[in-house]
């Protein structure tokens, strides 16, 4: 951020619409508070100083595209994880995340169906 655009009245609204536009970090996964408004497109490789350009992150997201590319997607567009390995992906052999449960004492089937019942266990 060495350039004295950063410094300007231009990028001060700029980032102000860019944080109002996505207040949680646009990294899949990630719900942190977004706090950097963070070049799509990086200025050094001709990318515009514009909203369509700009994105809300997080610092870890933005720390993680300045040392290493994009930001690490945690989560597949589903919601899954996108870690085979991670537990919930790992516990049932599960691929696409959804159907079983493994929390809290074991495997059980999981409706999609919401529960109507409140708490009675009627569906009434």
């Amino acid at each position: 951020m060495s350039s004295p655009f950063y410094r300007t009245a231009a990028w001060r609204a700029l980032r102000a619409a860019t944080l109002a536009r996505d207040p949680v970090c646009v990294t899949p996964g990630c719900r942190a508070r977004s706090v950097v408004a963070d070049h799509i497109v990086p200025r050094s490789k001709g990318g515009a100083d514009t909203l369509a350009n700009l994105r809300g992150l997080c610092v870890t997201c933005h720390n993680q595209r300045r040392h290493g590319g994009e930001p690490r997607a945690w989560t597949a567009a589903d919601g899954r994880p996108r870690d085979p390995a991670h537990w919930w992906n790992r516990a049932t052999g599960n691929v696409s995340g959804l159907g079983t449960n493994t929390v809290c004492g074991g495997p059980r089937e999981v409706s999609s169906e919401p529960d109507l019942s409140g708490g009675r266990g009627d569906g009434r």
